[in-house]
């Protein structure tokens, strides 16, 4: 397997590329409460409406920002503001000049790494319609 992500700068990937750096964990799609006087950006364990709480897979990936305004689509230009995205994840990795965690699929040639290593957030979210805007900060969790 060649270590596409080693050679090829993520501004240069192409498109099949840049997605398979995704592993899949639905970390970032997790609600996020951000302090007002701090600033830090807090995950919860409650899931975008659009995530499935069962397999942390977006249910309409191609359409997301049509139905979530507030989306966040990865491009190689946007990564450095995005210090909310968990630590473990790849694209935040290679833009901090590091390497794929050893579970990431492309390491192991497996989805089920990232649920073996204890990564993914498949079976422990609330899903958003749930909970209360009021009891969401009750949900801050901390995923790694």
């Amino acid at each position: 397997m060649t270590e596409f992500w080693k050679t090829i700068p993520l501004s240069e990937m192409s498109e099949s590329q840049w997605e398979s750096l995704c592993d899949g964990c639905g970390k970032c799609c997790v609600l996020k409460l951000e302090d007002a006087d701090s600033g830090t950006v807090y995950a919860t364990d409650v899931a975008c409406r659009l995530l499935d709480c069962n397999t942390a897979r977006c249910t309409n990936y191609a359409d997301r920002k049509a139905h979530v305004p507030d989306c966040v689509i990865l491009t190689p230009d946007n990564l450095a503001a995005l210090g909310w995205m968990p630590k473990s994840c790849a694209y935040r990795c290679l833009h901090e000049g590091r390497d794929l965690p050893q579970w990431h699929p492309l390491k192991t040639g497996t989805q089920q790494s990232v649920v073996a290593s204890g990564h993914c957030v498949a079976g422990k979210l609330w899903p958003e319609d749930m909970i209360a805007d009021a009891d969401m900060i009750d949900h801050i969790t901390d995923w790694g």
